[in-house]
């Protein structure tokens, strides 16, 4: 249930889900990101505060904060990571392993699929962002290698962006996700998926194509500001 500050934000959050569906935040970053500050403390709460039945922690570059959260939260914990490729940025989700930044764009997606995980296409044509370019875009599609693609992105500012990709999602088939890509506590939840339950990577793909995007437009999401902590060595 989410909180009653979360509620007021967001009424929908009051509305019950259909019975067996989950909300899933496809994308979201802790203090094992460079440019995010989250301690699992701060990340429970978020869960808490923002109803999120499941969470996809897709740092960058590495997946020990996804791994040390697994059963630290009240809700599941699908392991991700924030690929840089070169061309730009690629998720893997249902990761058993980290896949080492700077991989070639192609490499990492087949590494991705060899663990069994699923390849999501973060934040597509936002030339703020460290976005895929679109020519590594449809060589990705040329070799059948993207599961899914964002199409809504609560940080991405414009949103004739997010249509761009949803209308780029429909023309070539492709499961629609959307994430907060939450660097602070508090924007965990402004974007996200409502869709039946699901067990492995397989049953997630089916049920995302029968899910609703939920999200914000960009002045009602939560902004952020890096903050300045120690870093956290990949292992720990």
């Amino acid at each position: 249930m989410a909180s009653a500050e979360a509620i007021e934000r967001h009424p929908h959050l009051a509305e019950p889900l259909e019975e067996g569906w989950v909300r899933v935040d496809m994308h979201s970053h802790t203090m094992w990101s460079g440019d995010c500050t989250t301690t699992p403390e701060e990340l429970l709460g978020a869960v808490e505060a923002s109803a999120i039945d499941v969470l996809c922690i897709t740092d960058h570059n590495a997946t020990a904060g996804a791994q040390k959260m697994l059963d630290e939260l009240p809700c599941r914990v699908i392991v991700g990571e924030e690929l840089r490729v070169g061309s730009g940025e690629l998720i893997g989700l249902f990761l058993t392993d980290r896949i080492p930044g700077g991989t070639n764009l192609l490499d990492a997606a087949r590494i991705i699929r060899e663990q069994g995980g699923i390849t999501y296409v973060p934040h597509p044509f936002d030339p703020m962002r460290n976005c895929l370019s679109p020519a590594s875009i449809d060589e990705l599609v040329a070799a059948d290698l993207i599961d899914a693609f964002e199409v809504r992105n609560a940080k991405t500012s414009l949103e004739s962006l997010n249509a761009k990709a949803a209308d780029f999602a429909v023309a070539h088939d492709l499961p629609a996700g959307a994430g907060s890509d939450a660097h602070v506590p508090n924007a965990l939840g402004a974007a996200y998926v409502e869709m039946p339950d699901f067990d492995g990577p397989h049953e997630f793909l089916d049920s995302l194509r029968q899910g609703r995007i939920v999200g914000h437009h960009f002045d009602q999401a939560r902004p952020w500001t890096p903050r300045i902590v120690p870093s956290v060595p990949e292992n720990e």
